[in-house]
This record gives C-alpha cells, sequence and structure tokens, in this order.
C-alpha cells in the first residue's frame, strides 16, 4: 500500500500583492515502510512538505492521499485517523519536551489524545507502555522519575522518539532529528532510529539538509530545490549517479557521520 500519494501539489502562502510558493507542482509516492529522506537548504519546502505529510496544513493545489484516502475531501473522521497514525520526532529535544513534566508525563501524553479513542492497537496501561519505549530505546526504567534537564542531549531525543513510538504510530516524520547532536552521538541516535523503524514495521520521512544523514538512514531520497522537487529515487542511485548540479553539489558538500562505540 502506498502510505502517501503526492500529485502536482502546491503550497503557496501570502495575498496577490506578496505571494511566497514554499512547493510547486511536486508529485511524490511514499511506500508503506519505506524509508524517506527529503534534503534540500533552508528555503527549499521541507518544513511545508512535512506539516502537509502531518496533516497539519493543507496545499494550496494539488491532491494528496494518505493511505489510499484523498484529504482534500477528508471529513473529520479521515483527518482524525492520519492524526492518529503520524507522530513527529523534532530538531531541538531541549525545546520539544517540557521542562515541568517528568519523562513518565511526557511519553505517555499522546495516550490521552481523543484522536486514539476506538484503535485496538493503542496501548490501554500508560505504565507499561512507558516501561516498553524507554527500554526501547535504551533507557533505565528509573528514567521514568526524572526530568529532562536530567539527561545529556542524546538522551532527550531519545526521549521524544520513545514519546513518538508510544501510540504505535504507521508513519514517523522526523525534523531534522540529528541537526542539534554533537557529532560524537549523531550516529547512535541514527543507528537506534534504524533499528526500531525495522523492528516496528514504520513508515519513514525525514527532512535535513544532510545527504550523510539520508546516506545513514534511508533507503529512498528526494531533492528540493526552492520548492521544486528536482530529484528522487533510491538513495544509492542518486548519490552515486546524480542527474542535477544541484544534488552533486549538496554531496559536494556531504561530511562523514563518525561512528563511534
Amino acid at each position: 500500500m502506498t502510505a502517501y500519494s503526492l500529485d502536482h501539489v502546491t503550497m503557496a502562502f501570502g495575498g496577490r500583492r506578496r505571494k511566497v510558493t514554499a512547493l510547486e507542482s511536486l508529485t511524490l509516492h511514499i511506500g508503506e515502510h519505506e524509508r524517506w529522506g527529503i534534503v534540500g537548504e533552508s528555503g527549499s519546502g521541507k518544513t511545508s512538505l512535512l506539516k502537509i505529510l502531518a496533516g497539519l496544513i493543507r496545499p494550496t493545489s494539488g491532491v494528496v492521499h494518505f493511505l489510499g484516502r484523498d484529504l482534500d475531501h477528508a471529513n473529520r473522521e479521515a483527518m482524525a485517523s492520519l492524526r492518529a497514525s503520524v507522530q513527529m520526532v523534532f530538531q531541538d529535544p531541549r525545546s520539544s519536551l517540557n521542562p515541568r513534566m517528568r519523562i513518565s508525563e511526557i511519553i505517555s501524553e499522546p495516550l490521552r489524545s481523543p484522536l486514539l479513542k476506538g484503535r485496538v492497537d493503542v496501548p490501554t496501561n500508560p505504565e507499561t507502555r512507558v516501561s516498553e519505549v524507554l527500554d526501547a530505546v535504551g533507557l533505565p526504567p528509573d528514567a521514568a522519575t526524572r526530568f529532562p534537564h536530567e539527561f545529556s542531549g542524546g538522551q532527550r531525543q531519545r526521549i521524544a522518539l520513545a514519546r513518538a513510538l508510544a501510540p504505535r504510530p504507521r508513519i514517523l516524520l522526523a525534523d531534522e532529528p540529528v541537526s542539534s547532536l554533537d557529532v560524537s552521538v549523531r550516529a547512535h541516535v541514527l543507528n537506534l532510529l534504524n533499528s526500531l523503524v525495522d523492528s516496528m514495521g514504520l513508515t519513514l520521512i525525514m527532512v535535513t539538509h544532510d545527504l550523510a544523514v539520508v546516506r545513514h538512514t534511508c533507503d529512498h531520497v528526494g531533492v528540493l530545490q526552492q520548492g521544486i522537487l528536482v530529484e528522487s529515487g533510491k538513495v544509492l542511485e542518486v548519490m552515486n549517479h546524480p542527474k542535477q548540479e544541484y544534488t552533486q553539489e549538496l554531496l559536494n558538500a556531504v561530511p562523514r557521520i563518525k561512528e563511534s562505540g
């Protein structure tokens, strides 16, 4: 099944006098269980695309299908199904985790969403689920009683990942998930992400400016330049045989992700 199908999607902001086109006639098809990296410089349209995939905004024109449903004509039930099946990991865990909440509260918060009512696969025991996902991301049980400031940046991003996984989503959206982390811990977090996506059968869509992260994590890549999808395909094919000069420029800037023990 196709997780997302976007056909000639355009996203424009502003009015007649000043209009900014964030995405222009974008066509992209993402299958279930695939791992996609969407790359491009700042202002290329990555964030707008992510918001459309999350159901937070609707495009100005074009058609978006989610798991076979046309979102342009979706009723409230269909939109609720989208938002219940999709979770996001944000760029900076320092700002995405509430500093006044204990880790157990942070992770279990999505389980209280009314969007999850009626879903048979949603955990019904928050304490048990918190323990499960903490273990899955490699954190000890006593982490549940502590606060975000007691953890390192890499550990906080593991907590953010645990929160996203708690309601058992089908699709994981990641917004520059390692860009705020030290180089020495990036590979740890990306390896964990790879393992969890595989073991839980998730679809992963990650936006980043870093092709090294895509190479490490994804099997497909889409290259955005000023709102236009200039190239897409399997990661190794695009990276070994780029068709666009812009893609080659991004490749020339690729650093190596440090593998550490």
